[in-house]
């Protein structure tokens, strides 16, 4: 009875470290539907859809919303729920600032081609940026990342030289992230890393933190330790009291930071 009982057990553990190896993309990008390249968006604000070509020669979709005489432009990596469909939505409050956006989905979310791969999602930034730098000079450019937009924006800012680097709620790494939600995840198994502990040593732009004390999707305090691997001479680290993973840009400590950084 006691053998069965261990042989059940292990059986159990082992299809259990199996799914979450081969399931774990579906829990780290929840990209929800993917959009057939007819798909038309439709915004209130002025908007160019762009395709941009990875070096891999697959397709990064965007969302390039428009100004007249923009002051420069806000390069925005969102976080792993939704598409564009869904950020589209939420990135045009930016052009208040005066300041144009572009917003690209990663590989394999909305029309974006691909497979998810943690190397070539980096590269898919960069190169991202350099088609920004085509119209825009780098003075130009401020490069924000959200949650798991921040890991991308903390890479672009290790390998190119932007106005400023702009992190809202970001995750130390992936395996701390991880951990956050659930204690006991073998993350041994993981295929990502994502060590924006590591990367954003190597960032020598400014760079501004956001993060709410009630946020209960990435850590507070975790940002806080990853602040402090921040080496940049021009760095604060902005604490939104009362905020949450979600509306950080409704306060107004958020928008006084953002006029004077967008200036």
């Amino acid at each position: 009875m006691i053998r069965k009982v261990v042989y059940g057990i292990l059986i159990f553990l082992g299809v259990g470290l199996f799914l979450f190896y081969v399931l774990q993309e579906r829990f780290i990008f929840l990209n929800g539907k993917k959009l057939s390249k007819d798909y038309v968006y439709q915004f209130p604000q002025a908007f160019e859809e762009v395709n941009i070509t990875a070096k891999d020669q697959q397709t990064i979709n965007g969302l390039h919303f428009q100004l007249e005489n923009p002051k420069g432009i806000v390069l925005f990596f969102h976080g792993n729920k939704g598409n564009l469909e869904r950020w589209g939505k939420i990135v045009p409050y930016l052009l208040a600032y005066d300041y144009e956006v572009l917003v690209v989905d990663y590989r394999s979310y909305g029309k974006s081609t691909g497979k998810f791969h943690q190397e070539k999602m980096y590269q898919d930034a960069l190169d991202v940026y350099d088609y920004v730098k085509n119209q825009f000079s780098e003075s130009q450019i401020v490069v924000y990342g959200r949650s798991l937009g921040a890991a991308f924006s903390a890479y672009v800012g290790a390998n190119r030289n932007p106005k400023h680097i702009v992190l809202e709620a970001p995750f130390y790494n992936l395996k701390k992230a991880v951990h956050n939600y659930f204690p006991l995840a073998p993350t041994f198994l993981l295929k990502y890393s994502f060590p924006t502990n590591e990367i954003l040593p190597n960032v020598n732009a400014p760079v501004t933190f956001f993060h709410g004390d009630e946020d209960g999707v990435t850590s507070f305090e975790e940002s806080k330790e990853l602040f402090q691997l921040t080496t940049s001479k021009q760095k604060e680290f902005v604490t939104i009291s009362g905020g949450t993973h979600h509306n950080l840009k409704d306060f107004d400590v958020y928008q006084k930071k953002m006029r004077g950084l967008l200036e």
